[in-house]
């Protein structure tokens, strides 16, 4: 379960809250759920007979209209994706809930539903069914939400605490590539007259980087050598971190210099007064691997063209979390809410274009 934002921010809930209410009220118990809600786990495990396992994960659906039909239908299915690809698996089957606004035509609609169609066809994803329905005063850039789930060997699934002491911390893929996308396409004129047309192209054309499945199942290959694997979502790589590092029960240390980031990312996010590293990430996975196996998915990883770095290591929780840069130990803090969520609405509010 994601959560970490501060009361009255927007975003996720924080993890305060959802301690004190999701995290303690789930139901009825049973045995079968194997993994359930948890701060910084993203994916929940049910046993089924025959050794099997189903793993389950629920997002919310995008309807960016300064971004696209198509490209929201991108996000609606990948970021599920993303999540589940950290199991290891690709993900089988889908439901969607669609709460759309009254102003959107049928014909946007059909739009819409004809790329979300379009894309979980792609990775091999059947739509089981869902709800749609308009709703009055619905403005927001959520659309609904969606569950996605696979089936495979209950042995098999990887979940974001099985980290374990002493595995090397592994990067795939770059920061912030999603919110530097969204941010180059939704006000191009204000990108290209901070940053340049060269620039601006290249944050725009990040925009289907922001899948990480096949960086994920590329990682994790026919030896099973990752141990755990957390996909980047709000507060970027270091939130994940340091959700990955509560998830387990482990401290951790990083090397911030290490993690892959892009030039467009850099130049974007600066304009913005943003930091990357600390900016919702899609696209990017996290990994805990043996000592001993991290060359092998590092060159898995670089063979396929994908960007990846081993930025720390996990340690014993009694040694906290912390950067480590020139031999010299700083705490690692985490925002109580994703600065991204500000500078976009600002945007969005003074008519950048």
């Amino acid at each position: 379960m994601k959560a970490e934002m501060s009361e009255n921010a927007v975003g996720k809930l924080s993890a305060g809250l959802c301690a004190q209410s999701f995290l303690t009220q789930t139901g009825a118990r049973r045995p079968e759920v194997k993994v359930g809600p948890s701060y910084g786990v993203d994916v929940a495990i049910v046993q089924l007979p025959g050794g099997l396992g189903m793993a389950l994960t629920s997002d919310p659906l995008s309807l960016i209209p300064t971004l696209g039909l198509q490209e929201s239908a991108w996000l609606s299915v990948h970021l599920m994706a993303n999540d589940m690809a950290t199991t290891g698996h690709a993900p089988h089957y889908a439901q969607f809930v669609l709460n759309l606004p009254v102003e959107l035509s049928d014909q946007d609609y059909r739009t819409y539903w004809h790329y979300i169609d379009h894309y979980c066809a792609e990775i091999g994803v059947a739509i089981t069914g869902g709800h749609s329905g308009k709703i009055a005063g619905q403005h927001s850039t959520i659309a609904g939400g969606g569950t996605m789930v696979t089936v495979a060997p209950l042995d098999s699934f990887l979940t974001s605490n099985q980290a374990q002491q002493d595995n090397l911390l592994l990067v795939a893929g770059e920061a912030a590539i999603v919110s530097t996308a969204i941010l180059s396409r939704s006000f191009p004129a204000t990108v290209q007259n901070r940053v340049g047309n060269e620039i601006w192209q290249s944050g725009c054309d990040l925009f289907y980087k922001t899948s990480s499945l096949q960086s994920a199942l590329t990682a994790v290959g026919t030896d099973r050598q990752v141990t755990a694997m957390h996909d980047v979502t709000e507060g970027g790589i270091i939130g994940a971190i340091h959700e990955m590092a509560v998830a387990s029960g482990k401290g951790v240390l990083v090397d911030r210099t290490a993690i892959p980031v892009g030039l467009p990312q850099q130049k974007i996010m600066e304009s913005f007064h943003l930091d990357p590293l600390y900016t919702i990430g899609a696209g990017a996975t996290l990994m805990a691997v043996e000592k001993n196996a991290a060359d092998d998915v590092l060159k898995r990883l670089h063979q396929a063209g994908i960007a990846a770095a081993v930025a720390g290591s996990f340690t014993d929780s009694s040694q906290g979390q912390f950067f480590l840069e020139n031999g010299k130990k700083t705490p690692l803090t985490v925002p109580a809410a994703d600065p991204y969520w500000a500078a976009f609405f600002e945007a969005f509010d003074r008519g950048f274009r």
